[in-house]
């Protein structure tokens, strides 16, 4: 194994880990501190460690970046890369300052860039801004995210407040005079954090090819998009860890994705717009949907998960229903706005959710009523994982930018299709068109 990455959240793993695996790169998604054995990463070119650290206490999220990085360099990793969300979700407390001064540490490297351009999904970066699409990063939806609002575009004023390191922003111009003018800025600018712009994947291969040699980087899945694919007989990707050549064809990379016959189901945790947009067309298109009633989920959780559990098995066979927490603006639970649950502790939306979805999904995938899940969020998609004791998932057929099937085995040996999505990711018919990919 050549790359090792730590991703702060789920789908921000299988996001990163589909992109190498479109490059040529024999990728697979490992999941947090669960065991896996040595003869299962043997082999491969790079090894994606899926944490839940996005949202997590400072300290918490660097503890598990750092487990994460020293069980990939027991696995041989040279080089590093840490995966954000392209929309940078993070505050001023952290996480991603703080993750990032700890590897830099640890690995021995004073740099990194900062690279969450995405331009296939319309992440862009320009005079060191964030755009989503034709906004700035502070007049989209994320300006609402209930627990990462962001109210800032600009790069280095979110990276300022949780680092005391030098944060450097690197124009345009720089890197459209190609990988090598790009490497001698990168290389002289002062030490610490290369904010680097980029609108079109050309600028991300360029800047995949400048930093080669780095030992660390940052940034979405993009910057991974920018690699050369793996031919035979070519040098490997720009970045990829080595200068050698590896006479293996990109085809070969692929890991032979199992078969799946049984149900299939749709969860979504995520507020996003996007995932709102897919829940309506999902009901337009005529899948039976079902909304979690958050206050029966508060009072008795497991009465909420039997009663969803049961309605799904009621359904017929060949239906796809869609079980959500919000659908429209409105159902967005703010947060403060529950009570105590019924063991007096404090209880968040997103913590119920998170608790009704997951269980729902462990209840009809052990009793053999569903083998192909859709999971909509980065923190249910971090739950449903958990509650399955999956350890390892084997990268399958991609659906969009980010967006990918992944198959894995439970705890008691099932196995089971995944798509992790973030919220704000895929077709708005990607609840019904995603299944297609399994034909």
């Amino acid at each position: 194994m050549l790359t090792g990455a730590v991703a702060d959240d789920f789908t921000g793993a299988t996001d990163l880990a589909a992109a190498l695996h479109s490059r040529g790169l024999r990728a697979a998604v490992v999941i947090g501190d669960r065991p896996v054995p040595d003869e299962q990463v043997a082999g491969l070119d790079a090894v994606v460690v899926a944490l839940k650290s996005r949202t997590a206490p400072v300290e918490e999220a660097v503890g598990a970046s750092l487990g994460a990085a020293d069980r990939l360099l027991g696995w041989g990793a040279d080089r590093f890369y840490l995966k954000y969300c392209s929309t940078f979700d993070s505050t001023d407390e952290g996480n991603i300052g703080p993750v990032l001064d700890a590897l830099r540490e640890r690995l021995g490297t004073d740099r990194s860039v900062v690279v969450p351009a995405f331009p296939g999904t319309g992440r862009t970066v320009r005079d060191g801004s964030l755009w989503v699409g034709d906004d700035l990063l502070e007049d989209s939806s994320m300006r609402h995210h209930p627990l990462t609002p962001m109210t800032r575009s600009r790069l280095r004023d979110l990276l300022a407040p949780q680092t005391t390191a030098t944060v450097t922003e690197i124009g345009l111009d720089v890197v459209r005079r190609g990988a090598d003018a790009l490497r001698q800025a990168l290389d002289a600018a002062p030490a610490g954090y290369l904010v680097v712009d980029a609108v079109e994947d050309d600028d991300l291969r360029a800047i995949a090819q400048a930093t080669a040699g780095h030992r660390l980087v940052s940034g979405g899945a993009g910057l991974a998009l920018g690699l050369d694919p793996v031919v035979p007989d070519t040098p490997v990707a720009a970045g990829a860890g080595t200068a050698g050549t590896r006479a293996a064809d990109a085809a070969d990379a692929a890991v032979p994705f199992p078969s799946f016959s049984r149900r299939r189901l749709v969860v979504c945790g995520s507020a996003s717009t996007t995932t709102q947009a897919q829940v309506a067309a999902a009901v337009a298109a005529g899948h039976p949907t079902r909304k979690v009633d958050i206050a029966q989920a508060l009072a008795d959780p497991e009465a909420e998960t039997a009663s969803l559990a049961e309605w799904v098995r009621g359904l017929d066979d060949a239906s796809v229903p869609v079980v959500y927490s919000v659908g429209q603006p409105s159902d967005v639970v703010p947060a403060g706005a529950l009570p105590a649950g019924g063991a007096g502790a404090a209880v968040s939306a997103s913590e119920v959710v998170e608790t009704v979805l997951s269980g729902l999904v462990l209840d009809l995938v052990a009793d053999g009523t569903v083998d192909q899940v859709v999971v909509a969020g980065g923190e249910t998609s971090g739950a449903v994982v958990g509650s399955l004791g999956v350890g390892l998932l084997t990268i399958g057929p991609l659906l969009a930018p980010g967006v990918c099937w992944s198959a894995a085995t439970t705890d008691d040996g099932r196995e089971v299709a995944l798509v992790l999505k973030s919220g704000n990711f895929g077709a708005v018919d990607l609840f019904s068109s995603a299944w297609e990919a399994l034909a």
